[in-house]
C-alpha cells in the first residue's frame, strides 16, 4: 500500500473502540521523546547520565502517585494493566503461602481476565498452601450485589473489584465494597482494576478504599506496554519478577524511564481535561445509543441506567451475529468491537453478560462502541448509520 494511500485510509477510519487502545496522545509523545532518543542512561546506575534517567523516572511516580492517591514511592511501573493485575493477585498469594497460610481470594464475576485467571490458576493448585476463590455475584445492571457479598467477603485475604467494567462500563462502589470487607476480614488487601475508569475518573476518590490500584498508559493515550501497580498502604507483595531488585524489591527488571513518563503525562492529561470532557462524551454516547435503538427494532441497550462510563455504549442487537456485524462495520471503515469471540466456527459468550444474566442468544448479537473526548457529533451520526445499514444487510440475508 502506497503511503497516499494508506493516509487515504487513515483519514476515512471511523475509530470506535477507544477502550481497547486510545490513540496516542502529541503530547505524550512529545513528553516521552528526550528519553526515547540518544544516551538513556539506566535509572540504577551511579553516573550522570543515569541520574538524568532516575531524576524522570522519580517524577514520573511521584506524578502517578499523586494522580492516584498513593503512598510516595509506592508506585510500581510495570509491563501493563494485565502484569498489574497478576501481581496484585499472585503477590498476595504467595506472600501468604510463604508464611505458610492459606488464602482466600474474593473477585467479583465480571473482572478482567487478569484478575479472574489469575486467581482460578491459583485455585488449581499453583501454590504449596491451599488457595480458594470465590466470585462475588453482579445484578443485571452489571453492579456488584452487596447484598450476598457480606457473608461471601468473610475471612477473605484479597478481594478485588475493579473500578469500571472495561466491557459494559458499569460503576462498582468500591468504597461501599472496600468497608464491607474490612468489617468482615482481618488484614484484608482490597485490589481493584482502574484501567477502565483511569481515563475518566478521579482515582483519588472513585478508588477510595482500595489499597491497591491497577492502571496502564494505552487505556489513556499513553504508551502500551506500561503499565502500575499503586500502593495506597504498604501492603507486602511476593514479586512476580526477580533479579535485580528493581522498584524497591517488588519488581525487577531495568524500568523503562520513556513509558514511565508517557503513563504519567497521560494520566494527568486526562484529570485536565476530565471536567469538559465527562459531560460532553456522555452526551455524545447517548445520543449515539439513541440513534440505535430508534432506527432499529430489537437493538437495546445493555445497562439502560445507572452509573457508566461516559464513553462505552454496549447495546445488544436481536436477530445478528456479533462477530459478522464487527465485520461489515470494519469493511465499511467503522472500528469496533464485539463482546464475544469467535473460534472454529463456534461463539462463545462473554463472561460479563453471562454473569449478569443477559440471555445467551441475544449476548450474541453484542456490540461495543467506545468513544473518546475528541470524537465529534458528525462522527457519531456516521458510526451510528454504519452500523445500522449493516444490521439491515445481516437481517435481510438471514430472512
Amino acid at each position: 500500500m502506497t503511503e497516499s494511500r494508506r493516509a487515504e485510509r487513515d483519514r476515512e477510519l471511523l475509530y470506535f473502540d477507544h477502550a481497547a487502545s486510545a490513540p496516542r496522545r502529541e503530547e505524550v509523545l512529545l513528553a516521552m521523546a528526550p528519553y526515547t532518543r540518544g544516551v538513556v542512561g539506566n535509572p540504577t546506575g551511579s553516573h550522570r547520565a543515569a541520574r538524568a534517567a532516575r531524576l524522570a523516572l522519580d517524577d514520573a511516580r511521584e506524578e502517578v502517585a499523586a494522580l492516584t492517591g498513593s503512598l510516595p514511592g509506592g508506585v510500581v511501573f510495570t509491563g501493563g494493566g494485565t502484569e498489574s493485575c497478576n501481581e496484585a493477585v499472585f503477590g498476595v498469594a504467595a506472600d501468604r503461602a510463604r508464611r505458610g497460610r492459606p488464602s482466600r481470594l474474593v473477585v467479583s464475576s465480571i473482572e478482567h481476565h487478569a484478575v479472574l485467571d489469575a486467581a482460578r490458576r491459583l485455585a488449581r493448585g499453583l501454590l504449596a498452601a491451599p488457595v480458594e476463590v470465590v466470585e462475588l455475584p453482579v445484578g443485571r445492571d452489571g453492579v456488584v450485589d452487596l447484598a450476598r457479598a457480606r457473608a461471601l467477603l468473610e475471612g477473605a485475604d484479597l478481594v478485588s473489584v475493579m473500578t469500571a467494567n472495561n466491557e459494559v462500563g458499569t460503576v462498582q462502589p468500591i468504597a461501599a465494597i472496600a468497608a464491607l470487607a474490612r468489617d468482615v476480614a482481618a488484614d484484608v488487601v482490597v485490589h481493584t482494576d482502574a484501567v477502565a475508569a483511569a481515563p475518566w475518573a478521579d482515582l483519588v476518590v472513585a478508588a477510595e478504599g482500595a489499597d491497591l490500584v491497577t492502571i496502564c498508559g494505552h487505556k489513556l493515550g499513553g504508551p502500551v506496554g506500561v503499565g502500575a501497580l499503586c500502593l495506597r498502604r504498604e501492603v507486602t507483595l511476593a514479586p512476580l519478577l526477580v533479579g535485580g531488585g528493581q522498584e524497591r524489591g517488588r519488581r525487577a527488571g531495568t524500568p523503562d524511564v520513556a513509558a514511565a513518563v508517557g503513563l504519567a503525562t497521560a494520566l494527568r492529561l486526562a484529570g485536565e481535561e476530565r471536567a469538559g470532557a465527562f459531560a460532553r462524551t456522555a452526551a455524545r454516547r447517548d445520543q449515539l445509543a439513541k440513534l440505535l435503538t430508534s432506527a432499529l427494532d430489537g437493538v437495546t441497550q445493555t445497562v439502560p441506567s445507572g452509573e457508566l462510563l461516559p464513553g462505552t455504549c454496549h447495546v445488544l442487537v436481536d436477530g445478528v451475529a456479533s462477530e459478522e456485524l464487527v465485520y461489515l462495520c470494519d469493511e465499511a471503515g467503522l472500528c469496533v468491537s464485539a463482546a464475544s469471540s469467535c473460534a472454529s466456527g463456534a461463539t462463545t459468550q462473554s463472561h460479563v453478560l453471562a454473569a449478569m444474566g443477559v440471555d445467551g442468544a441475544l449476548a450474541r448479537g453484542s456490540l461495543r462502541l467506545s468513544i473518546g473526548a475528541g470524537t465529534s457529533d458528525e462522527e457519531v451520526e456516521r458510526a451510528a448509520g454504519i452500523v445500522v445499514a449493516a444490521v439491515r444487510r445481516l437481517r435481510a440475508g438471514a430472512g
